[in-house]
């Protein structure tokens, strides 16, 4: 079963339960300032018999290329149950993020790790070319490490974007991408 719901509206006990799924899917490696990145947004959940067993958000974020400012859905906190992957539960909290993402915003973004980079790529988004930077409280700043991570998605119909140049995100705690 496949449930989208604000955060807002997530219940204390939802809130735990994704928490302590991000956090076993990521071995213990996710940070109170990654978990802070998934909220605010759409939460995608799937559960097997009344256990949830995969995650995805997507939050709205500020993106900036050719001058201009740009809406992004950006996707965090992708997550399956150690016990559960490989059964397309990925898949079926990316295809809602995506739906979201391919209706509401002029592109979708994410920061793919080395391991969950074969599962974007398959699902056709690009990774971005170009330079990346963060507008941050010293102004426009390069960040080089995340010029390989960064994955976009445009809409069907949506704004042309020169993958070559630079993309800029908003400032945040923790990793900007």
């Amino acid at each position: 079963m496949l449930t989208t719901i604000p955060t807002a509206d997530l219940s204390k006990a939802q809130r735990a339960n994704i928490r302590a799924l991000l956090d076993q899917a990521f071995l213990g490696n996710f940070s109170d300032d990654d978990w802070d990145h998934a909220l605010g947004g759409l939460h995608f959940l799937a559960e097997d018999q009344g256990t949830l067993v995969a995650h995805a958000a997507v939050v709205q974020r500020s993106f900036l290329h050719a001058d201009r400012a740009w809406r992004c859905g950006y996707v965090e906190a992708v997550a399956v149950h150690p016990s559960w992957r490989g059964q397309g539960f990925a898949a079926t909290v990316l295809d809602a993020a995506e739906s979201v993402i391919d209706r509401g915003y002029d592109l979708g973004a994410l920061s793919a790790s080395e391991a969950g980079r074969g599962l974007y790529v398959s699902r056709s988004w690009l990774p971005w070319r170009g330079r990346t930077a963060v507008l941050s409280p010293a102004g426009l700043t390069p960040t080089p490490e995340d010029d390989d991570s960064t994955f976009v998605r445009f809409a069907p119909d949506g704004p042309h974007f020169d993958r070559a140049a630079t993309l800029a995100c908003d400032w945040r705690n923790g990793d900007v991408w």
